[in-house]
């Protein structure tokens, strides 16, 4: 499997180098794995999230933290040093285990708790919709987009990331996981105690991600950036 670590200086560039990964992947380009953290903070809504009510809009613009929206579907979270980003390109021609949204969630998070756990971060557990959670703490959320043969699949690990800007930036989801009951933000969501090199190390590991990409698809991320990610009509459209 093609590895690909690179942080891009905008978060536009960001997240439009994930859509233009599963586009090169669906020309051929094949499965990779991609390891990125934001350099800055930015709002990311899911593909149907809605911006009015999952985000603090007037609390964002004192921050100057920009809101984006991304092409997969999950929930909305926010983004910056101290999360790491891990993104899968699947061929579910070639992985049975891939062929459902249930399947492919089970799939792949059970590959991440394993890194973890080899990492020292304690036992995880799979909860909600997609999380991944320690002690009924979530520290990851994960989203995917499925086209014809290709999967995108990509999620956050919070290891050291500044907690208080889930609670000043977002709102409250309109839809939670049982599990959550209703807890705000502050009592939801933690930090994982561990490395983001034992991270990189050992989901590299899981995945065997050991050519690297070096011809990544920069014509079309750079494109996409300034179109769609950059779009104010696509992201306020929800």
């Amino acid at each position: 499997m093609k590895f690909l670590d690179l942080n891009l200086l905008s978060p536009e560039a960001n997240l439009a180098l994930e859509e233009a990964l599963l586009e090169w992947a669906e020309a051929g380009g094949g499965e990779c794995l991609r390891l990125w953290e934001s350099p800055t903070h930015f709002v990311v809504l899911g593909a149907g999230s809605p911006l009015e009510t999952d985000v603090n809009l007037a609390a964002c613009a004192d921050r100057q933290i920009p809101v984006l929206r991304r092409c997969s579907g999950g929930g909305t979270v926010i983004q910056g040093p101290g999360c790491l980003n891990y993104t899968l390109v699947l061929d579910k021609d070639k992985r049975e285990d891939l062929a459902t949204i249930a399947s492919t969630s089970c799939t792949i998070l059970k590959s991440i708790a394993r890194a973890i756990e080899v990492c020292g971060g304690g036992s995880v557990a799979v909860q909600g919709y997609s999380d991944l959670t320690i002690g009924g703490l979530k520290f990851s959320g994960n989203a995917q987009r499925r086209r014809k043969r290709f999967i995108l699949f990509h999620g956050t690990i919070l290891y050291n990331f500044d907690l208080d800007l889930l609670a000043t930036c977002l709102g409250t989801p309109e839809k939670m996981p049982d599990y959550r009951e209703e807890r705000e933000h502050d009592s939801f969501v933690t930090n994982l105690a561990v490395e983001a090199e034992c991270l990189k190390q050992e989901i590299r590991r899981e995945w065997g991600a050991d050519v690297g990409l070096t011809a990544w698809p920069a014509d079309r991320t750079e494109e996409l950036a300034a179109g769609r990610y950059a779009d104010q009509g696509w992201i306020r459209s929800i």
